[in-house]
């Protein structure tokens, strides 16, 4: 049986990282009885965010209201991640980027049939070595390895290319108003919002496809 899930996220949100493993513990354990092709789409949740991104901890602070709060924010991630088997280190992450550029890669990356990989590269790279992933530098490195061909990453971000993908990603948060991620719509007839539980994954799978 074929299925199709549809992920909206971002890059910089944790709980889509969470939600990943998530839905990839539940494609597991639907052992087969599911054909599951997965497709990341783009959710800026930062769109006014400077090109060059800001320091997190002064993001965090006007988000939050303080640093403590952030904090204490990231201390209940940092448990949950661990739980799955994802080590968040915060304290390596100086900066939050503008992840436009991320977001055109990913888009490349699904033309190159590349796409969990590199989606998975840029959450780790980010959340665990604390790599800017807003510096077209860095982000080219973390994509090679995960791979997609240098030259052709480093072409695409030097024109135009994939703002279209920008533009179709708020077009389907709009459909299916989508005001946080991640947000998962499986075979275009069941939603989920937020990091679900593999069961819940595994039940919508039916209600998808019974």
């Amino acid at each position: 049986m074929n299925l199709t899930v549809d992920v909206i996220s971002d890059v910089i949100c944790p709980w889509c990282y969470i939600g990943k493993r998530r839905l990839e513990k539940a494609i597991v354990a639907a052992d087969g009885r599911h054909d599951v092709k997965v497709h990341w789409h783009p959710f800026q949740l930062n769109p006014t965010m400077p090109k060059e991104g800001i320091s997190r901890r002064e993001y965090r602070t006007r988000k939050f209201g303080s640093w403590a709060r952030s904090l204490e924010l990231d201390s209940k991630v940092i448990a949950v991640g661990e739980s799955e088997g994802i080590y968040f280190d915060f304290d390596k992450v100086e900066r939050t980027p503008n992840t436009v550029d991320a977001h055109r890669v990913i888009w490349l990356a699904d033309q190159h049939g590349c796409q969990d990989a590199v989606v998975e590269s840029l959450f780790r790279a980010y959340f665990t070595e604390g790599k800017d992933i807003g510096n077209r530098q860095t982000l080219v490195d973390v994509v090679a390895v995960a791979g997609l061909d240098r030259k052709a990453v480093e072409a695409m971000l030097n024109s135009n290319d994939a703002m279209e993908a920008i533009s179709n990603g708020r077009e389907i948060s709009r459909r299916y108003q989508v005001d946080g991620v991640p947000f998962f719509i499986i075979n275009n007839a069941i939603q989920l919002s937020g990091a679900q539980a593999p069961e819940t994954f595994i039940d919508a799978f039916q209600l998808a496809n019974p």
